[in-house]
């Protein structure tokens, strides 16, 4: 029995040194291995975000009084809005029309007698709409109290807990890193067998006294660990280049990234089964990969989706990978900490890698 598990690991170390080798010595797989992640990270880091930073607001102020111009003041002072005076709501329309602002703000003529602001939203982008209508209001709101020296019935006191300045970069980084390593080792493990089908060397591995098991680590290994590494390097991105904060473990970390390698890798393979050349593997990762981030609740809510389509999302290993990677980073959380997300992941990626056992010949 230590003969066959020893000769095993023989076999096993060959065929690690070949995958080792063919991936490092391609110049084209390690700049797909370093440079895609790191520019993936830094541009939707940028890029995905729901924070008001910039809004072009139209102004219609027919009332034209010193309180109206106050109003202005502490509306143009949060740094957020660039204010646009129109003579008219014709002139204010059409601008929102044309896109150049994202609200109105109006006070008409009898403003000093009613006390109504009328705030308009482009309702075409429903969340940036909300938040800039709310925002507004909450401002204009905030100043015409101070104004008139009075205090609300009840004081609100706000404390937000892991994220204190509520910035959605701190809560959408660890997500795109999630997202960045899906992409890479699935479509990595995807490719892989169809290359050695297309490069004939498949043919070659199958004459030899390489176990299906061996050859399914053999082809694992080395991408989990570019994937590790992929995970190491753009999180000290994160942390040191978006000052993303760190608050947990780094071996949770670690742990959560290998149970959810083992499930993007397990796919990635599964989908090489059905693949006759890259090209069909590249598709096919990418018909795997946008609807497991939709349903992850990477940007939208699992609790806000269809009671329909809820179901699906327990099939989707990023869904777990998520709560774990951004508990992680804003949490503090440790290895104990997620038993469930643990252990769905090691279902869902035993269950890839047996379907993948079965496909592959």
């Amino acid at each position: 029995m230590s003969r066959a598990i020893l000769a095993s690991l023989i076999r096993l170390r060959a065929l690690l040194a070949k995958e080792f080798r063919q991936l490092l010595r391609d110049p084209r797989m390690r700049f797909f291995v370093v440079v895609p992640p790191v520019t993936q990270l830094i541009i939707f880091a940028y890029a995905a975000t729901f924070d008001v930073r910039d809004a072009h607001v139209a102004v219609v102020d027919q009332a034209r009084t010193a309180e109206t111009r106050e109003l202005l003041q502490a509306i143009g002072a949060t740094g957020h809005y660039t204010l646009h005076p129109f003579p008219d709501m014709a002139a204010a329309a059409a601008a929102m029309d044309r896109n150049r602002v994202r609200a109105i703000v109006r006070f008409a003529p009898d403003f000093p007698q009613e006390r109504v602001v009328q705030v308009i939203a482009d309702g075409s982008d429903s969340n940036s709409a909300q938040l800039v209508a709310g925002q507004l209001q909450q401002i204009l709101r905030d100043n015409a109290m101070a104004r008139a020296g009075a205090r609300p019935p009840v004081v609100l006191e706000e404390r937000a807990w892991y994220n204190p300045n509520l910035d959605d970069r701190d809560y959408f980084v660890p997500g795109i890193i999630a997202n960045v390593v899906l992409i890479a080792t699935m479509i990595l493990t995807a490719m892989s067998v169809v290359r050695e089908r297309e490069l004939g060397t498949l043919e070659r591995l199958r004459v030899t006294p390489l176990a299906k098991l061996e050859f399914l680590l053999g082809k694992m290994i080395p991408v989990a660990a570019l994937g590790l590494l992929d995970v190491l390097l753009v999180a000290a991105l994160a942390v040191f280049w978006f000052e993303v904060p760190f608050r947990g473990s780094v071996a949770a970390l670690l742990l959560g990234s290998l149970l959810f390698l083992m499930s993007s890798l397990g796919l990635g393979l599964l989908i090489s089964s059905y693949s006759h050349t890259q090209q069909q593997a590249m598709l096919l990762s990418f018909f795997v990969i946008m609807p497991a981030i939709v349903l992850s609740g990477f940007a939208f809510p699992i609790s806000n989706m269809p009671e329909i389509v809820q179901p699906l999302t327990y099939l989707d290993p990023l869904r777990y990978y998520l709560v774990v990677i951004r508990d992680v980073f804003l949490k503090g959380s440790g290895v104990t900490d997620h038993p469930f997300q643990y252990g769905m992941m090691v279902l869902l990626g035993v269950g890839a890698l047996l379907l993948s056992m079965r496909r592959i010949r």
